[in-house]
């Protein structure tokens, strides 16, 4: 073979062999875009059922009042089996991991809508569920506990009100009267301690009420007596739930087997309440003895006083602010925005000169501390001003399915700040650290226990109040008893602060572990944010991009109970 001969040939080879390794990439490439494709739309037919599915879980609406009677809450229950199918026909296996936690989202809803009318129903069982009138905004993305369709934010009315906004309170204030008469017939539930303190909620929002028909005095229309209704209404209810409470004797908790399910299938914590007793446990072991420690260091130095004076709460109040905004600015621990300052600086209220609640005991002595879990502040900002552009992330999960993120995480940043040297000049404020963890602890196990029909609410807040450090948590005060009856409504609401904590801490550790010295704090909680207010253990493997063996083990389970209902 000549010269010229032999570079035809190879250059025959050389393009036949393109032609075909063309042919090749671009086979691959058509294979991969039709998957792409493919996966796209089943998820956009996600994105649709999840629209359906938020208009389905509402109860329907008779002249504006919610339903919740029987016929309605049977109706609904029966029509749930058919959004579950429809979200098991869409196997999420071969979609990228946002994806995935989409879809595990969407069932963590709808085994909210089982549980809820399986086990917890409390549209039967708490007559604190059709309180319904709310003066000021929860530092949650929605509302604490159960809550009915429907309920009045007042916070989001500006005064005084304009003819329009005043039509449209009037329009809502006018539901409570046929919403409190229609829950007489709804209420069949025999739990004491649900009746006895939903007696109390009752009370207070007859309060907030006369005070609102104070403010609206003025107001043009039917809206100061509208409120007087409601009042009247309220009032008459709260009679009538009392005198229900005295012949009522069961017991309020769901059962450890319930809250196993729930703790798995909605609230997606990867712990059995087994589990999560021994780590509260050991968190208020820790605690105290990290105390104990710290008082002994700092026995020589002088005993922090709380703050009396109003003028000198603000002053102290405004400099933490500022201090803190600077301390996460320069050690490059958060990605910053201009707008946290004065999310911070709205919560900065008056000082309550009457016997202090636990958290004041602590804000009155360093501000800046609470700072920290006033993390709800900014994210609750950060959902007004950089929604997330993915609809099942934009707003509030239901069923506080969020509270690992959002509780666990202003919870686990105290200790680090802390931790990250906020505290170095200030040894006696390192010391309220510590005791916030145990009161968060204490609490918790309260929660469990009164789930499991161990104790009494009265037990669980004589508990927490003595297993509380300094006697702050005391029993003469509100916080210990109205905690404890949010904890009774919503299950597995005051373990989320120390379980979302480890949960954070493991995230922190599975990072810094992937990215070695490329690890950066600012870097991390940026793509935190980014992942929205889902629990903690989904943002987890969303960072890491590989499942976590806990979280594994718990959403394998969930694939062998798809549309389990136990009894």
């Amino acid at each position: 073979m000549n010269a010229s001969r032999g570079f035809a040939v190879m250059a025959r080879i050389v393009i036949t062999a393109g032609i075909v390794l063309s042919a090749g990439v671009a086979g691959r490439f058509g294979t991969q875009m039709r998957a792409a494709a493919a996966r796209a739309d089943e998820h956009g037919q996600l994105l649709a059922l999840f629209s359906e599915w938020r208009t389905f879980q509402k109860p329907p609406l008779v002249n504006g009042v919610p339903q919740y009677t029987l016929a309605a809450m049977n109706d609904q229950y029966t029509k749930l089996p058919e959004f579950q199918r429809r979200l098991a026909a869409l196997d999420p296996h071969g979609w990228i991991v946002p994806e995935q936690i989409d879809w595990h989202l969407l069932r963590a809803e709808m085994n909210g809508l089982d549980f809820d009318q399986r086990v917890r129903k409390p549209w039967a069982n708490d007559p604190a569920f059709y309180v319904t009138f709310y003066p000021s905004r929860s530092d949650q993305p929605l509302r604490e506990g159960p809550v009915p369709e429907g309920a009045i934010e007042l916070w989001t009315y500006t005064f005084p009100l304009s003819a329009e906004r005043a039509n449209a309170l009037d329009g809502a204030i006018r539901i409570i009267p046929p919403l409190l008469e229609q829950a007489r017939t709804n209420l069949t539930g025999s739990g004491k301690d649900l009746w006895t303190y939903g007696a109390r909620r009752l009370r207070e929002q007859s309060a907030d009420l006369a005070a609102l028909a104070t403010r609206v005095a003025d107001t043009p229309g039917p809206l100061k007596q509208d409120v007087e209704r409601a009042r009247a209404a309220t009032d008459d209810f709260a009679r009538w739930v009392e005198a229900q409470a005295a012949s009522k004797t069961g017991t309020s908790g769901v059962g450890i087997d319930n809250y196993d399910w729930y703790l798995k299938h909605v609230q997606l914590v990867p712990y059995t309440w087994r589990d999560e007793v021994v780590l509260m446990q050991r968190e208020l072991d820790r605690a105290n003895a990290m105390l104990a420690m710290l008082e002994e260091r700092d026995a020589r130095l002088p005993v922090l006083q709380p703050i009396t004076d109003g003028a000198e709460y603000e002053r102290r109040f405004t400099a933490a602010v500022d201090g803190y905004l600077t301390f996460l600015d320069t050690h490059g621990l958060l990605p910053m925005r201009p707008y946290f300052k004065p999310a911070l600086m709205a919560r900065m209220g008056r000082l309550d000169p009457g016997p202090r609640e636990f958290f004041n005991e602590v804000n009155y002595r360093d501000p800046e501390i609470m700072l920290t879990h006033d993390y709800h502040w900014l994210d609750l900002a950060r959902l007004d001003r950089e929604p997330n552009p993915n609809p099942i992330r934009q707003g509030p999960l239901l069923y506080n399915i969020f509270n690992t993120r959002t509780e666990g995480h202003a919870t686990g940043w105290e200790e680090l700040m802390m931790n990250a040297g906020m505290l170095d000049d200030r040894p006696r404020s390192q010391e309220m650290v510590y005791i916030l963890v145990a009161e968060r602890a204490a609490r918790a196990l309260g929660d469990l226990r009164m789930h499991a029909n161990q104790i009494t609410l009265e037990q669980s807040a004589q508990a927490a109040a003595a297993a509380t450090p300094r006697n702050w948590l005391r029993l003469d005060a509100r916080t210990v008893r109205e905690e404890q009856e949010l904890y009774l409504e919503q299950p597995a609401y005051g373990t989320s602060y120390i379980s979302g904590k480890i949960q954070f801490e493991a995230l922190l550790s599975e990072q810094k572990r992937q990215l070695g010295d490329r690890f950066n704090m600012r870097e991390v909680m940026d793509r935190f944010h980014a992942a929205g207010l889902i629990p903690t253990s989904l943002i987890r493997w969303e960072l890491s991009g590989q499942l976590p063996p806990d979280v594994k083990a718990m959403l394998d389970d969930h694939e062998e109970r798809a549309l389990s209902r136990p009894k």
